[in-house]
């Protein structure tokens, strides 16, 4: 063979490496870039299965928040009496998450982005979003008599409506023992059935007029929960699987089973980590008894704003306000807390407590950010969390002490 050919073979070949090296490790790198760019999304953003109109977040954002949160966190939330989980986010991007405490004191388990804490009273939230999405469905209305479900309801007047805005006048439950007083059973662990049952056969009065007054009452999320049923067919757990928190990919969030979910469940504490026992009232869903964690509450926030998970029009229902306490600032929609200043500025909330958990939950609507602050330990700090929304919008809480509180 000539020469000249074996050189330009031998140029060929070598011109050949150097493209497929050059190629390969292109590859590799590419390869390489878009796998952490995956896993950093997967850990600093949230999305859901469902089509969100939402703006960029940028690093610089996110970077100043993020500052200005930790800071906040610093002061007004950790502590060693704080056990539980927190996070901020815009938009499903993440601004600051953390956690820290103990889930299950006696096995030394560690709180964690899937540790599943008690909501308490934020339950209403999941619970009023379930009524809305059967008014969307067309299964029921919210000034339909509730009767019209529970035919043995004894207070023939009342609708769902006044269930999810407090204004039933009826009974709180938790009451039952010192109203019905030696007749009342201490030991048995109440259903939601019994609770309907007791104020039917006890002929139980309302304490105030229908629709006269505001009375904050679990009462009515407990016979909600029983509405839920009546109209899906399916027990409250399966309802509120297939309702939200499948849809939404919420899973770690379920419904305690009294029966099966005690020894296992993230456990309540107060003091120096003495654990909260069970009581009669802790088989009751609907007011409360769902489980959750911070991540998956930023999924269900998120779906407020998809027209393809609930029609705009009746999620609208939610935040009219019924009961302006003027001198508070607050009011209540339909499972919804507020506040409302002279100025103009709104927000919308929900905390909760039940035994030693304490939680908040607050979802800013004009700025699309959500703030979630989940305890299963005895302390008033989650209800700070609330503050927090001075940081993204001009609500006239007390002006907050943090260093860099003007950077935008």
């Amino acid at each position: 063979m000539p020469e000249f050919v074996i050189m330009k073979i031998t140029f060929v070949s070598i011109l050949l490496s150097i493209l497929f090296l050059t190629f390969g490790l292109r590859r590799v790198i590419a390869t390489n870039f878009s796998s952490e760019m995956t896993n950093s999304k997967d850990s600093s953003i949230i999305t859901i299965p469902f089509p969100l109109k939402m703006g960029n977040v940028s690093d610089i954002y996110i970077t100043q928040k993020h500052n200005l949160i930790q800071q906040f966190y610093n002061k007004y939330i950790t502590s060693p009496w704080f056990s539980g989980g927190f996070i901020v986010a815009k938009n499903g991007h993440i601004l600051f998450e953390n956690y820290q405490g103990l889930s299950n004191v006696k096995n030394n388990t560690a709180i964690n982005a899937t540790t599943s804490i008690h909501l308490a009273s934020v339950s209403k939230v999941l619970t009023a979003t379930a009524v809305l999405k059967l008014v969307d469905g067309d299964n029921i209305q919210l000034d339909q008599l509730v009767t019209d479900w529970l035919p043995k309801f004894p207070y023939k007047s009342t609708t769902i409506r006044m269930l999810l805005n407090h204004r039933s006048g009826m009974q709180h439950y938790s009451r039952f023992p010192s109203l019905l007083k030696k007749s009342w059973n201490r030991k048995k662990v109440l259903t939601n059935q019994d609770i309907l049952d007791v104020m039917i056969e006890r002929k139980v009065k309302l304490i105030y007029k229908l629709d006269a007054k505001f009375d904050y009452c679990n009462t009515n999320y407990v016979i909600l929960a029983l509405i839920i049923e009546k109209a899906t067919g399916m027990n409250y757990r399966q309802a509120m699987q297939a309702l939200i928190f499948k849809p939404l990919g919420m899973k770690n969030t379920f419904i305690f089973n009294y029966a099966t979910d005690r020894d296992t469940v993230s456990m309540s504490y107060k003091g120096k980590n003495i654990a909260f026992p069970w009581d009669q009232f802790d088989q009751l869903y609907g007011d409360k008894n769902v489980y959750s964690t911070p991540r998956d509450l930023v999924k269900f926030d998120l779906a407020t704003y998809s027209s393809d998970f609930i029609n705009p029009e009746v999620l609208k229902e939610a935040f009219i306000g019924y009961s302006p306490q003027p001198k508070t600032m607050k009011n209540y929609g339909l499972g919804m807390r507020m506040k409302e200043w002279s100025t103009g500025q709104r927000l919308t909330y929900h905390n909760g407590w039940w035994h030693g958990n304490n939680t908040s939950y607050t979802t800013l609507k004009k700025d699309t950010v959500t703030i979630i602050c989940l305890s299963n330990k005895y302390s008033a700090k989650p209800y700070q969390s609330i503050k927090l929304s001075s940081v993204f919008g001009d609500y006239p809480f007390e002006k907050l002490e943090l260093d860099s509180l003007g950077t935008e």
